[in-house]
């Protein structure tokens, strides 16, 4: 957020420090997260819009000139960015953006020295033949191999369902599961009506920030739909929208002075009547009949009588702008008090404890997590090598201090569908798979128990289809669906699914009873089996 506000002070000054400013903030974004590359967009996003818009100015040319420059500079020399600035077709927009100002400061330059028709012909030949060549070099660079093409994380943006058929890993995480509607409700509370008005009033003012702002609006709300963990790049513009809408209303309704109206050849009531909408007491043909007979001129009297009316009753009496001030203090303060609420209940618990709410209203902490590190750590030896999917990785390396064949860092995608596989298979299968990684411990969470739905037989399907997408003769996923097509964990449960390392170590001593019915004797009815 500080590097798009040093962007818009650059843009608004023309100031080459402002712009190396924006470049050093970038720079240390780019140091921190991966999500730099919104930024990296942006900006150039921003700036092809002004051009397209006809905004172009040497405050533009400075700005972005100096902040690419030095921010290119500055980012490749992060270990893990490199030479992708210039590589990789993310970044290829904002060194395109580059070139393009390069080209329009050339035109602007060369327009001062020619005639206007001249001009107009060499320019569009000029355009034509830059924009094939352009083209032309980032395909054949694409196709070389020297230009990387777009990521599988690219399109997973731009379509749904990629990441779900190609990269099943990305998809299984749950934070890049498409947004709910109730999940804006939730984060955003009484911003969420307005953020529209607060685009609105930047369409009516339409400075370059403002330009800025209505771009950022929709690419955030548009990805923020995609992926839940995308709410982080809309909640600032959201806020900022927010923020321009009550600022312009109580900027409004603070203003004690009643608004002036130009009065010409009717009396001020009338006019006022038809722009507020409001009801005036009193009579109006006598008014009326001094406007007539006065050529249109209001006597002296009508405006004092007038203006006593006006400052009684009407949108604007101060009656009605303590209302409105008051209302939206009083939603500033409910604001804060949601905020506050949402922050303590949903943002600030650990993963690894976990609160719940009783039927009675008392809340109940699940501390099993803990625990079950704290028992690996004391009852395991230290070289012991535990399996287990990659979210409990950090998790049992962190507080069991043991290691783990899988982690949240894992980027080798046949690694963690070993796990899968081994999981998903039965124990023929899986026995030489731990054998062959040295693995001495299988931890598996099962909330069965508790009733705790994120355990790892609910999301069993993942590890299915990332094991199915590297040993797809040997993983089917529709080996683990009933013939109706659905996913089920009880007697109805595929042979395949109940022969699964996964789903043994999960109902293991859960239900002996129930154990017997489906292992040994299937025609027996479990219910009853059950009772007896």
């Amino acid at each position: 957020m500080f590097t798009f506000f040093l962007w818009i002070k650059a843009l608004k000054t023309g100031s080459a420090f402002w712009a190396t400013l924006t470049a050093l903030f970038y720079f240390y974004m780019v140091a921190a997260w991966g999500g730099y590359v919104f930024i990296t967009n942006m900006l150039p996003l921003h700036a092809f819009v002004l051009i397209l818009m006809g905004r172009y100015s040497s405050r533009l040319y400075v700005a972005y000139s100096t902040y690419y420059a030095i921010g290119t500079l500055a980012s490749m020399q992060i270990p893990f960015v490199g030479f992708q600035p210039v590589r990789t077709s993310e970044h290829m927009a904002a060194l395109g953006i580059f070139g393009l100002i390069q080209l329009v400061a050339f035109t602007q330059a060369i327009r001062s020295l020619l005639p206007s028709k001249t001009f107009a012909l060499l320019l569009r030949v000029f355009l034509i033949a830059v924009f094939l060549l352009s083209f032309a070099a980032l395909v054949f660079l694409t196709l070389s191999g020297t230009i990387a093409p777009w990521t599988g994380r690219f399109y997973s943006l731009w379509d749904t369902g990629y990441a779900k058929i190609h990269i099943p890993i990305i998809a299984s995480v749950s934070e890049h599961q498409p947004t709910p509607w109730p999940s804006y409700f939730f984060d955003l509370s009484w911003l969420i009506w307005l953020f529209p008005g607060g685009v609105y009033l930047c369409f009516r003012r339409l400075g370059d920030e403002h330009v800025f702002v209505i771009i950022y609006a929709v690419m955030a709300s548009y990805f923020s739909g995609v992926m839940v963990r995308l709410m982080l790049t809309l909640t600032p513009v959201v806020c900022v929208c927010g923020g321009i809408l009550v600022s312009e209303i109580l900027t409004t309704y603070l203003d004690l002075r009643h608004p002036t109206v130009a009065v010409e050849a009717r009396d001020a009531k009338s006019v006022v009547q038809e722009l507020m909408g409001s009801s005036f007491t009193g009579p109006s043909s006598p008014s009326k009949k001094r406007s007539s007979t006065n050529d249109g001129k209001v006597p002296s009297t009508s405006k004092q009588d007038d203006t006593k009316n006006d400052e009684k009753i009407g949108v604007f009496h101060i009656g009605s702008k303590a209302i409105v001030v008051i209302t939206f203090a009083w939603y500033l303060g409910l604001f804060v008090k949601h905020s506050t609420y949402v922050t303590s209940t949903a943002y600030s618990s650990p993963s690894v404890v976990l609160a719940s709410r009783l039927a009675d209203g008392s809340q109940y902490i699940i501390d099993d997590y803990r625990e079950a590190y704290y028992w690996l750590r004391m009852n395991t030896p230290d070289d012991a090598r535990v399996m287990s999917w990659w979210d409990y990785g950090y998790q049992i390396a962190g507080m069991a201090d043991r290691t783990t064949l899988v982690d949240n860092n894992t980027w080798n995608n046949t690694h963690i569908a070993t796990v899968g596989k081994a999981m998903s298979s039965r124990e023929e299968v899986s026995y030489p798979i731990l054998l062959k990684h040295d693995v001495d411990y299988v931890l598996v969470i099962f909330g069965g128990l508790l009733g705790y739905s994120g355990d790892d037989i609910n999301k069993f399907l993942w590890m299915v289809r990332i094991a199915e997408g590297v040993w797809p003769n040997e993983v089917k996923e529709k080996d683990y669906f009933t013939v109706s097509g659905h996913y089920k964990v009880d007697n109805e449960a595929t042979p395949t699914m109940r022969n699964s390392l996964m789903y043994k170590m999960s109902y293991y001593r859960h239900f002996p009873s129930f154990r017997i019915c489906v292992d040994i004797v299937d025609t027996i009815n479990c219910s009853r089996l059950d009772r007896r």
